[in-house]
């Protein structure tokens, strides 16, 4: 073989080889910028070629960023002796005299405790946000702390920040105390409003979820029927009277006992309130729309509504401006029309009509669902003028 061609040809097989190691060396490459913990950005097919499917099983697949949703759920956790932890759910009980100590997973986080905590701070509760959760703990504990705590993950951006409501984790802790089987009130009577548009809650807040509870009348001294359907019963939240009626107004009291333990509750007063279903809807008329100076004047506003319901009238009107002082007559009278109903009506009384008392006369009806405004406008015609029909 001439020396040439042997020369050509080990060059060729050099060549060769050189470019087969920089394919194994680009397949590398790729492998490793498809490796955990880095980017790899996809390689776009070309339009009118199929894609190479070994290529395709090597190739990354591009990173999605994580969103709210597909992060962890907040949640709480109660930190027991030694080191344990304990996942809540809706109720836990912590004996009297123990440490309560929760943790709550979020940055940051912001905590609600019952009311009696919130207003006699003694420095038995702490609140401490660390990196990645919230703790909540409370030393020294009492039947009075028992109630709902409630953790709140906050959205913030920059330095504002607000609670994410949806997001929120509950848990109702009961402190049992061999003492006090209620949780202690410093009332001994509580005003309590039956409406008959919204349940009415009688707290009877027992300490124990143990202890059983019963609801009594003060006179005549009876216990009163709990069916779970007019009257039901939660150990969280104690009695509900569904739909209150007159009947259910009086002094009620709640017993419970436990063991050879026996108690009574603080006495709650009953009111029956008759709420109407809707504000009022009122209607004004004036005697008369154009008013000769020296002349009187009478604007009436009606409100025609449910029976015993209480309707409060405002006034507004030109003579205020002057100090012209307000008379009014207010009278409630009965409809006979078939369903229990009443008329309520206030008349503004402008005794000797001036010029000042031209302008418009507005009537604002109230009741406890609502308030409605209407108004007039009423011309005051000069002596001697005749006044426009």
């Amino acid at each position: 073989m001439p020396l040439v061609s042997l020369f050509g040809w080990k060059w060729r097989l050099v060549l060769s080889a050189l470019l087969f190691c920089a394919v194994i060396f680009e397949l590398d490459a790729q492998e490793q910028r498809t490796t955990p913990g880095r980017t790899a950005k996809p390689s776009k097919p070309k339009l009118g070629k199929s894609t190479n499917k070994g290529v395709r099983a090597v190739m990354a697949k591009p990173k999605m960023k994580a969103t709210p949703a597909a992060q962890a759920q907040t949640f709480l956790t109660q930190v027991l002796n030694r080191g344990k932890f304990k996942k809540v759910g809706e109720t836990i009980s912590v004996q009297s005299g123990d440490t309560l100590e929760l943790r709550c997973r979020g940055k940051p986080v912001q905590w609600s405790v019952p009311p009696y905590l919130e207003e006699d701070d003694d420095g038995r509760l702490s609140m401490v946000q660390h990196e990645r959760y919230g703790s909540l703990t409370l030393v020294n504990t009492t039947g009075a702390d028992t109630g709902g705590y409630t953790c709140y993950p906050m959205y913030c951006e920059d330095t504002d920040c607000r609670k994410e409501y949806n997001k929120a984790v509950k848990v109702f802790v009961f402190f049992p105390d061999p003492q006090e089987l209620f949780v202690p009130s410093s009332d001994y009577y509580e005003v309590i409003q039956l409406r008959t548009n919204w349940p009415t809650i009688l707290p009877c807040q027992v300490t124990s979820p143990e202890a059983k509870v019963s609801l009594h009348r003060e006179f005549p001294p009876v216990e009163v029927a709990v069916d779970g359907t007019e009257i039901s019963f939660n150990v969280k939240k104690g009695f509900t009277i569904h739909r209150p009626r007159p009947y259910h107004a009086g002094a009620l009291y709640c017993v419970a006992s436990l063991g050879n333990l026996r108690q009574s509750s603080t006495k709650y007063m009953l009111i029956y309130v008759n709420y109407p279903m809707a504000p009022p809807a009122p209607v004004i008329q004036a005697s008369s729309s154009s008013v000769v100076v020296g002349e009187n004047l009478l604007v009436s506003c009606t409100v025609m509504g449910e029976q015993d319901t209480f309707i409060e009238f405002n006034w507004e009107y030109p003579g205020q401006q002057i100090g012209r002082p307000l008379y009014t007559q207010e009278t409630i009278s009965a409809v006979s029309a078939g369903a229990a109903r009443q008329q309520s009506q206030s008349v503004l009384l402008v005794d000797e009509v001036r010029d000042v008392d031209q302008g418009m006369y507005t009537c604002t009806a109230h009741n406890l669902q609502g308030a409605k405004s209407v108004s007039t406008t009423i011309k005051v015609v000069p002596k001697g003028k005749p006044k426009k029909p």
